[in-house]
């Protein structure tokens, strides 16, 4: 008989957690659904990257040194992570459109997890940039990439990329429930992203950099995640990139999942 309040309160807190994973699934499905009705979303999001790999490697690549590794092999691992980030600000300006429609309010007075409706949109979100990077690889094998690690490593690479892009969406999910307009949200999210990925080694060795923009190169999580992922796919040196991509994943989901969910709570 004594045991009985704590029995109940674990199977309270099992029950609870089932259901926000419900919820969760609920508003991911309902997100993948709309991108489905709305196929130009998906084809935007890969024509933007394709055209990157394109115009680098038979624009920029003969101008560009990358010693020891050809310029393709350098490249792809920078565009998959430009990519996936630039897919990220898809996230805020989804959001800031339910805010707009009136979408959002209704969610609040629905008995659901208030963690669903970001949860959900960054998972759906996660689960489109998935087929992304499906067609950067397909791109880049065409016009002559290879995975020069193993397949372990390049599934490594294609997680460390999801997870840096699904810590990026929640910082722009906080953007969308703070501006609260489509066309801000986009707007902001670019003046955030642009910076950080060109100012970073996706397209140049940070060495070639003046030695003012090297210093902010080398710290930005960009470098540190692009890095890794070459690592992991090319050259075969990724620990130390790595560990630090981790820690940059961790600490940005640690401060924007409850900043971005106490957000929505006042987005009333």
């Amino acid at each position: 008989m004594t045991s009985c309040p704590a029995t109940c309160t674990n199977k309270t807190a099992r029950s609870g957690f089932v259901w926000t994973l419900s919820d969760i699934w609920q508003m991911a499905k309902r997100n993948l659904i709309h991108y489905t009705r709305k196929r130009q979303l998906i084809i935007f999001s890969t024509i933007q990257p394709i055209m990157f790999v394109l115009l680098f490697v038979y624009v920029f690549g003969g101008a560009i040194q990358t010693p020891g590794i050809d310029y393709v092999d350098y490249l792809l691992p920078g565009i998959m992570i430009q990519a996936v980030l630039f897919g990220a600000v898809q996230t805020a300006v989804g959001l800031a459109e339910d805010m707009t429609k009136g979408l959002i309010d209704r969610f609040h007075s629905l008995p659901m997890a208030r963690s669903a409706v970001l949860a959900g949109r960054t998972i759906a979100d996660l689960i489109r940039n998935m087929f992304v990077i499906g067609i950067m690889f397909g791109v880049g094998y065409l016009i002559g990439f290879q995975v020069q690690t193993n397949f372990w490593s390049a599934l490594a690479a294609v997680g460390l990329a999801l997870g840096f892009s699904f810590a990026v969406m929640w910082i722009m999910a906080t953007i969308g429930m703070v501006t609260k307009n489509a066309e801000t949200s986009q707007m902001f999210g670019m003046i955030v992203l642009f910076p950080l990925v060109f100012a970073s080694s996706a397209f140049v060795p940070v060495e070639t950099m003046p030695g003012w923009l090297q210093a902010f190169a080398e710290i930005s999580p960009v470098t540190v995640c692009v890095n890794a992922v070459r690592g992991l796919l090319v050259t075969g040196e990724y620990t130390t990139a790595l560990w630090q991509s981790l820690l940059w994943i961790g600490g940005i989901l640690l401060v924007f999942i409850p900043l971005g969910v106490n957000r929505y709570r006042q987005a009333v």
